[in-house]
């Protein structure tokens, strides 16, 4: 019983959250966060889509691409002749073909490890993506950067960036896979980072090469994300349906026994 004239402790607007949260077990915390993120993600893309249209990303898209030109010339890149020869490497790393050479490896590799069901979720979350990055492109239909030529050759609309979109979407959900089968969470923080690390420099890469706006990238950035997100949320509930194999393959499991003897 409280003392008369004791002063009630203020509750804090996070304490009910904090108390759900509590309740709740690590998968089912882990689907709110990754259903937080999909929205979220979902939201800055809707944003994003409705500055572009509106044309009010323009000026702040023409200076971010032309600080990557030389002073005076927007003919020219910034750096040595090298450096853009860098550019178009890492560009490479989000076309088309590559993501698809990389995704059937990580299939394969799946396969090998009996995980039939985890490679046939992967390569359908890889193959939805890239049909939404072409719809997104068609609705959009956003005309390519004018303002400079462009470093590599380019077919498609601008908005959102292709390579953007497909390289978050495909190195991240790869990522969270294979991170999923690692026992250690250095491994896990290890694959993460140089998925997100390969994304950011191929989204940079585009605007370098002058072949779309800096918004593009932001927007395809944030929708590959987010569907790796979904795809991630998907593979867990999924998992606990017994749908998806669990995170850590036996197979695993008996080399670190082997090892350990």
């Amino acid at each position: 019983m409280a003392k008369p004239g004791a002063r009630t402790p203020r509750r804090s607007p996070w304490d009910r959250p904090l108390r759900l949260m509590s309740r709740l077990g690590r998968h089912d915390a882990a689907l709110l966060v990754g259903l937080a993120l999909v929205a979220g993600a979902a939201w800055v893309f809707l944003a994003i889509a409705d500055e572009v249209t509106d044309g009010d990303t323009h000026a702040i898209d023409e200076r971010i691409l032309l600080a990557m030109r030389t002073p005076g010339d927007p003919t020219d890149p910034l750096g040595a002749h090298w450096v853009e020869e860098v550019g178009r490497d890492l560009t490479a790393l989000g076309s088309n073909v590559i993501l698809a050479l990389v995704t059937v490896a990580v299939c394969v590799h799946l396969i090998l490890l009996r995980r039939l069901r985890t490679a046939g979720f992967v390569a359908a979350a890889v193959v939805s993506g890239t049909l939404l990055s072409f719809a997104l492109k068609n609705a959009f239909d956003r005309p390519r950067p004018d303002l400079v030529p462009h470093g590599t050759y380019v077919y498609t609309a601008s908005f959102p960036s292709g390579h953007a979109m497909l390289s978050a979407l495909t190195y991240l959900t790869l990522a969270a896979v294979l991170a999923r089968a690692q026992p250690r969470r250095r491994l896990k923080a290890c694959v993460l980072l140089t998925a997100i690390l390969v994304t950011v420099l191929v989204g940079v890469s585009r605007v370098y090469l002058g072949v779309h706006w800096p918004t593009d990238v932001l927007a395809g950035w944030t929708v590959g994300a987010g569907w790796a997100a979904l795809c991630w949320v998907m593979a867990t509930w999924l998992q606990r349906r017994g749908a998806v194999e669990p995170e850590t393959s036996p197979d695993l499991h008996e080399d670190d026994s082997q090892i350990t003897s």
